[in-house]
């Protein structure tokens, strides 16, 4: 199932990438919920994000079956989602919140269930990070947990759109859904991709030959550097603030917190540089 995992996301990474390559060229609009921008971001996002389960739940304490059920499922619910989205976005039709006809509003049932399926998963692998597990490093346990965490939070907050935008549907405020229901974009997309950062960046310290201890410093450093980050967008993002209208202090706290990961990875990429140079 692993293999299978990595074969699809890389499909639907080269989904994602044709459908950016083909807004480009035709000139589209980036905007609204016509845009051939879903179809890419959709098949970008569920792209990296199948590949990173596939190689992160390895590490986690789950029987060979539950592991091959669970990341079974992920992987139909990823399709399930871009393919859906990139279909109604070639219908020429919004995807989310669209009740117009009957098969757009089973398209739109059919998404909302698939986006429950997800939670639920990431929540079942999140609870299973957290078990103790001798097999792997403190370090990269630690970047795990935090990664997982930080998804199962902008799965989370996906729904919580999902659950606006069709409140507004059914209340008879369609247009308002379609205008509004993705306010939280923002921080879904910045708290999604921990998942693949921390967990990597503990990887490649295994390969410096540094000590467990300065290794799980430098994760510690990535992490508290990206919960700043995605802290202040989050912050904003909820009080309905453009990046353009966040205080100084603010955005300071922020790049303080990019520039902790940047500090991190590249003091990783260095020790490994100088492990692979000839004695």
């Amino acid at each position: 199932m692993e293999r299978a995992a990595y074969v699809v996301g890389v499909l639907l990474l080269a989904s994602g990438l044709v459908h950016l390559a083909i807004l480009v060229m035709t000139g589209g609009t980036w905007i609204g919920p016509l845009s051939l921008r879903k179809p890419t971001t959709f098949g970008l996002s569920f792209g990296v994000t199948l590949i990173t389960i596939a190689w992160v739940s390895s590490f986690l304490r789950l029987g060979d079956r539950a592991r091959a059920i669970l990341l079974g499922v992920f992987t139909i619910a990823c399709v399930i989602e871009t393919a859906l989205v990139s279909l109604q976005a070639w219908r020429g039709v919004p995807s989310h919140f669209n009740t117009e006809t009957t098969f757009d509003a089973l398209v739109a049932r059919m998404l909302a269930l698939g986006g429950i399926t997800l939670v639920v998963i990431i929540a079942v692998m999140t609870l299973a990070s957290f078990r103790a597990n001798a097999a792997i490093s403190p370090s990269l346990r630690l970047a795990i947990r935090i990664g997982f965490v930080t998804l199962f939070s902008s799965l989370i907050v996906g729904a919580l759109m999902i659950a606006k935008g069709m409140v507004l549907v059914f209340s008879g405020h369609r247009q308002t859904a379609y205008a509004t229901g993705g306010t939280l974009k923002p921080t879904h997309a910045v708290t999604m991709h921990a998942i693949l950062v921390l967990p990597l960046l503990a990887w490649l310290l295994t390969l410096t030959g540094w000590t467990e201890r300065r290794q799980w410093r430098i994760v510690l450093l990535a992490s508290v550097g990206y919960a700043l980050a995605a802290g202040v967008v989050a912050i904003g993002n909820l009080a309905g603030l453009a990046l353009s209208q966040m205080p100084i202090a603010a955005i300071g706290i922020a790049a303080i917190g990019v520039l902790a990961m940047l500090a991190a990875w590249v003091i990783a990429l260095s020790g490994v540089a100088r492990s692979l140079e000839p004695p």
